[in-house]
């Protein structure tokens, strides 16, 4: 073998062995770039994910809080129909007092208080009662007058036991039904 044919090979074996290496590097650049996109894609699945998963949440938590002020609104809603039903309820009372049966119904307000409390009560309204309650009581009238729409208050002459019959205080007491008819 000659120099020339040595050195022929020599290069033919580098120029093998830099092919193989030149294949190799080609795969290899290949595969990390594979890995990569892969990589990156899995990471772009994961934020999408992510996002999406945010995004479901801030559209619920939305969602509820606006269904929260639905419901917030219709019970102020339902709130101020019930106050204007109270006091349209207070306004009848108060034209009550003004009709002709008005003295029944203290009539019979005040046959209640002394089947209650005894034939000995103290009997108090109005103001505006007061000449009428006085013919009524006769001399368990109290003079005193009251804050109130209209009814009466009765008690007993040692003030132990009282029973308020004010449109007032009835009303108050029936709230929880009133409430029902006018919900």
């Amino acid at each position: 073998m000659s120099l020339d044919s040595l050195v022929a090979e020599i290069r033919a074996r580098g120029e093998a062995e830099l092919g193989t290496i030149a294949t190799d590097k080609d795969g290899e650049i290949a595969r990390i770039a594979a890995q990569r996109d892969a990589r990156v894609a899995a990471l772009r699945a994961e934020a999408r994910r992510t996002t999406d998963a945010e995004v479901a949440l801030e559209r619920a938590q939305r969602l509820a809080a606006a269904h929260l002020a639905a419901r917030r609104l219709l019970y102020e809603a339902r709130e101020e129909r019930l106050a204007r039903g109270f006091e349209e309820t207070r306004a009848m009372l108060e034209a009550l007092t003004e009709e002709a049966e008005y003295a029944q119904v203290l009539r019979r307000m005040i046959a209640s208080a002394t089947s209650r409390l005894g034939k000995t009560v103290r009997i108090s309204g109005r103001a505006e009662d007061a000449a009428l309650l006085a013919r009524l009581a006769g001399k368990g009238f109290d003079e005193t007058p009251r804050a109130i729409v209209g009814g009466l208050v009765a008690e007993t002459p040692d003030g132990r036991r009282r029973l308020d019959l004010s449109f007032d205080e009835l009303l108050r007491q029936h709230a929880d039904p009133v409430r029902g008819l006018l919900a």
